[in-house]
């Protein structure tokens, strides 16, 4: 059975539109360039970090992250970049009785912001900064695992990549969705790897607490 849901963070509770536009910003190219070329790189199989090398060589992001926050221009995110199921149904997994937790590939800036925003709504708020290791390392994926109070066979793991989210998780034991939004599931959507790995496929948060009473109900 599924005791325990984990989330992802980017394009799976936050939308990272308008944080991508101020990264455009900050290398001085225009926002619709940008985001073609962060489709291209994504669409070729590439890491998302290397858009940044097309338009500078040698851009070190941790180093680029420094100087925007030196220069009073931070990483940040807040309610209104929350994608527009996520209260309702965290709401409502709290109410099945579901354990959740959030854990993702985030900054210890990113970390405080999350914590700020979902401490009263959720059990875990882990990131990759806080635990040295950094999705898809099955290390990212033993840290889930030890934190929540159940099996690896009893955590449901959301996100919107096959890649970072859905096959390693999946290695690890856990149950996965892979939710249709941003641009890693509009592009992976129609794979063998989408269609195949997850154990669902959503196109909205709120479709959880019915897949996973669904499947519980089924469960031996």
């Amino acid at each position: 059975m599924i005791r325990a849901v984990v989330f992802d963070v980017g394009e799976c509770l936050v939308d990272e539109t308008r944080e991508y536009g101020t990264w455009a910003d900050w290398l001085g190219v225009p926002r619709h360039t940008f985001h073609a070329m962060f489709g291209a790189v994504i669409a070729q199989g590439r890491d998302y970090r290397e858009t940044f090398q097309e338009f500078r060589p040698g851009f070190d992001l941790y180093a680029e992250r420094e100087k925007r926050a030196a220069a009073g221009q931070p990483e940040s995110f807040g309610e209104d970049d929350l994608y527009g199921d996520v209260r309702s149904a965290l709401r409502q997994l709290r109410t099945d009785g579901l354990w959740l937790g959030i854990a993702g590939n985030q900054t210890v800036r990113a970390g405080g912001i999350l914590r700020e925003l979902f401490s009263y709504d959720v059990d875990l708020i882990g990131t990759s900064d806080d635990w040295g290791a950094s999705k898809p390392d099955p290390e990212f994926f033993k840290r889930v695992a030890a934190a929540v109070p159940f099996g690896a066979d009893e955590i449901l793991y959301v996100g919107d990549r096959c890649d970072n989210d859905i096959k390693p998780a999946g290695q690890a034991g856990m149950h996965t969705a892979l939710v249709r939004r941003g641009p890693w599931a509009s592009i992976q959507w129609d794979s063998a790897e989408a269609r195949e790995l997850p154990t669902f496929r959503v196109e909205s948060l709120d479709e959880l607490t019915f897949r996973i009473a669904e499947f519980n109900a089924s469960a031996p």
